[in-house]
């Protein structure tokens, strides 16, 4: 089960990594809205731009976190059915 330990371990990280960048997806709205309020649109438009490049790091995240449990699944499956074998 070494391998299926590995992976569970790269999956956490991972996970660590999206809920990081949705607090600060999060953070960043809360700042435009402030900043909407303000009618400060150069500002806006930059943090704007910031919220837009984190969605799409956290959709690469995402994909990666959906791989990595296809992975645990895989290896719980081939690795549980060699030690029940054993």
């Amino acid at each position: 089960m070494k391998k299926f330990d590995e992976l569970v371990t790269q999956q956490l990280e991972t996970m660590d990594q999206l809920l990081f960048l949705q607090s600060e997806i999060e953070r960043c709205q809360e700042i435009e809205g402030e900043l909407i309020k303000l009618h400060e649109e150069a500002k806006l438009h930059s943090v704007q731009g910031e919220i837009s490049e984190m969605k799409l790091k956290l959709k690469e995240i995402q994909l990666t976190f959906e791989a990595q449990t296809e992975d645990i699944i895989r290896t719980y499956k081939s690795e549980g059915a060699c030690s029940t074998l054993a």
